[in-house]
């Protein structure tokens, strides 16, 4: 097999130029066109949402919510699926690890009906941290819980350890620590006035690019990444990705919880945790309004406390589409609409509201080669398209850049 940069790049390309990305579903896109105030339908209950790689376990939760499951229990039924997966590298069992080849995970949770919450963050070799953050809140005086701490208290309640770290994350984050810098995350970051993107195509900068991911693909071949892997494995050594999942869900008695469970950015510092435990920026519920939950850049959601805001929107009057808006727009605040550093950011909220309506937003229309979705199961289980704000893939640090056409540097669907 064969990867070149360009053809890394032209399917980005390709989708930012594009007027969108070929989807069978964009109803949510065409909805948000005809009535921006709720494109997602009337609310139902009972319900679930959940980011798209739940949306394998929804049918299941669902069952045990519709015949009268708690509703905290059947979001963490979903959640659950993904972090017993080994397959599934963005949370427990073969998350990607830290920079020191090392699983950490984060994760939190609140059950609307008793107002409680609880958390972990930057635990080792326990597997299921959504569990051990409810365990946290329902046998200890504390929220929050973290590291060495965590990992005690969750063995401590009959959680086993067990090593997380599988064989195709070891590969992955091997191939990583040979190829790049330990430094890599010790800045200058994003947000700050010195950090400068990486080179764009046709830079002098760009043909090492090249000459990296040719290496890349060698060292890959070396290490015994299957071939029809070798490429997904490339692009998370030169894109780290940060995913999550999140779940809401709501009975038809009107109670509602949430959570959020990571193994957080890959090849991340040491102790880095992001903002999927901490509670009212990766996951917030409250009982009288909703629930919501976020994937994607921790750091910059934790600094606009994305969860917690959307809920105030909400409270405020708000559509559950138009409270994700105003938080995502609050992003962009933070970096002046500054595309140049935008397109390294992405951030995907799940909100849920206490009349069972529910919208999926996207700071970006999705990845390269997929657009983002949110899972549903109201009686029917799907996948639907995210509205979002700007057009096109996003583009995680370090690379790949690629010029933002000046008739996409706007909101596709909000413009203020």
């Amino acid at each position: 097999m064969s990867i070149s940069r360009r053809g890394f790049l032209s399917s980005a390309i390709a989708a930012s130029v594009a007027t969108g990305l070929t989807s069978p579903d964009l109803t949510a896109q065409d909805k948000a066109k005809e009535n921006p105030a709720n494109p997602f339908g009337a609310g139902k209950r009972p319900i679930i949402i959940s980011a798209n790689n739940g949306v394998n376990y929804l049918d299941d939760a669902f069952a045990f919510l519709k015949n009268g499951g708690d509703t905290l229990d059947a979001a963490l039924r979903v959640v659950k699926g993904p972090e017993d997966d080994p397959n599934d590298d963005s949370v427990g069992l073969g998350g990607l690890p830290n920079e020191e080849g090392v699983v950490e995970l984060d994760a939190c949770c609140m059950h609307g009906p008793t107002r409680r919450a609880g958390s972990v963050g930057g635990v080792r070799n326990i597997k299921n941290v959504s569990l051990v953050s409810k365990a946290v809140m329902e046998h200890t005086g504390h929220v929050m819980l973290v590291g060495e701490g965590a990992e005690r208290f969750a063995v401590a309640v009959g959680f086993p350890r067990e090593n997380l770290l599988t064989e195709r994350s070891r590969k992955i984050w091997l191939l990583w620590k040979e190829n790049n810098s330990t430094d890599d995350w010790w800045g200058p970051g994003i947000s700050d006035p010195r950090w400068k993107p990486p080179a764009l195509p046709g830079s002098p900068q760009a043909e090492l690019w090249n000459e990296r991911i040719q290496s890349l693909e060698a060292r890959a071949a070396d290490l015994g990444i299957e071939p029809e892997f070798r490429e997904a494995a490339i692009r998370r050594v030169l894109s780290p990705p940060s995913g999550t999942i999140h779940c809401s869900a709501l009975n038809d008695k009107g109670e509602i919880s949430g959570c959020t469970t990571t193994s957080g950015l890959a090849f991340k510092l040491p102790g880095r945790c992001g903002d999927s435990p901490i509670v009212g920026a990766g996951c917030y519920t409250d009982q009288d309004v909703g629930s919501a939950g976020a994937t994607g850049s921790g750091e910059e959601n934790i600094k606009v406390a994305g969860a917690h805001t959307i809920i105030e929107n909400m409270r405020r009057g708000m559509s559950p589409l138009e409270a994700g808006i105003d938080a995502l727009h609050r992003i962009v605040r933070n970096y002046n609409n500054d595309m140049s550093k935008l397109q390294f950011i992405d951030m995907t909220y799940y909100i849920l509201r206490k009349d069972g309506a529910y919208a999926g937003v996207s700071l970006w229309q999705g990845y390269s080669e997929k657009p983002h979705k949110i899972a549903v199961h109201d009686g029917t289980r799907r996948s639907e398209a995210t509205v979002f704000l700007f057009k096109g893939p996003s583009h995680e640090f370090p690379p790949f850049p690629v010029p933002v056409p000046e008739e996409l540097k706007k909101d596709s669907v909000y413009v203020k």
